[in-house]
């Protein structure tokens, strides 16, 4: 296992933010890692100066923390130019979104529009509506990049006007970058904590993830292994997050780890639950107190 220019006993040691700065995420997405939060919010430590995530999603870790400088990236271009969007204009945006009805006719009637028509904030919105309001926040494409997931049953209640503009001071302070995670890797320099969330791509089974247009899939975890190195010769922290699998063994091999029981909802179904593991992969030591405490939920 690798050693680590921080001890132990900064594990857990948060800083730069206060607890008025913390925001709610403002997008539902499949395979957030929110409710894992409280493990995880222990990797970012009073050494770090900057966040860096180069597989965005819902950007919950990055929300909870409230980092003073961050780089969020994320393939997904749309995504990108949403948070663009929520930096520069969050209460037009914001008003604009509940002034659309929340009924099936409306909802395909956005899903039907053509991307390439509309200005950024109109396209910004879209993606947003849709995410809001579709099946369990799933990001689905067809074959054309045309997004295709049906309407929810149940939506939910949308984000506060408060809650939109805390998000959007965050971004303010943050770089955004659209394109493959190499490329906001890129960027990674001493003192930064890297978190890596890849959408899950294993050769042994079908795990749900993403699905879209090369977002991610097996051949890009050699990638990512390799970067992790590159990541810890530049002066920096990494933590990755990934599903048990043969793939992710390999490379909890190289460095500290510690695999933890989750509960997946199976198929999408919230009423559907089987039990899994996951990995937490890291550089850095990780502490016996937070190993004792991985009991399965």
């Amino acid at each position: 296992m690798a050693d680590s220019r921080s001890h132990a006993s900064d594990f857990g040691r948060t800083t730069q933010s206060r607890p008025d700065q913390r925001a709610k995420p403002f997008l539902r997405w499949a395979g957030s890692k929110r409710k894992q939060l409280p493990r995880l919010i222990q990797f970012w430590t009073n050494s770090h100066q900057r966040y860096v995530e180069p597989f965005a999603g819902s950007a919950c870790l990055f929300f909870e923390i409230a980092p003073n400088q961050g780089i969020l990236g994320d393939k997904n271009a749309s995504l990108i130019e949403l948070y663009r969007v929520v930096r520069d204009h969050p209460v037009r945006l914001y008003e604009r979104l509940c002034r659309i009805k929340r009924d099936e006719s409306t909802y395909y009637r956005w899903r039907s529009k053509q991307q390439d028509e509309l200005d950024p904030e109109t396209r910004a919105l879209r993606f947003l509506y849709l995410n809001r309001n579709c099946f369990n926040g799933i990001y689905r494409t067809n074959t054309s990049g045309d997004f295709n997931v049906p309407m929810g049953t149940k939506p939910g209640a949308y984000f506060s006007k408060a809650d939109l503009l805390l998000c959007s001071s965050l971004l303010k302070r943050t770089k955004l970058i659209a394109g493959d995670f190499e490329r906001t890797l890129q960027h990674v320099q001493s003192g930064d904590f890297v978190y890596l969330d890849p959408p899950y791509a294993v050769r042994s089974r079908r795990v749900f993830r993403e699905y879209g247009a090369t977002l991610f899939d097996t051949p890009d975890i050699e990638r990512m292994a390799t970067s992790l190195t590159r990541i810890v010769q530049t002066g920096a922290d990494f933590l990755v997050s990934y599903a048990d699998c043969k793939e992710s063994r390999e490379i909890a091999r190289k460095w500290n780890a510690v695999r933890l029981p989750i509960r997946r909802h199976v198929a999408g179904f919230t009423g559907s639950r089987r039990h899994a593991y996951e990995w937490l992969i890291s550089n850095k030591p990780i502490a016996e107190e937070f190993r004792r405490g991985t009991k399965r939920e």
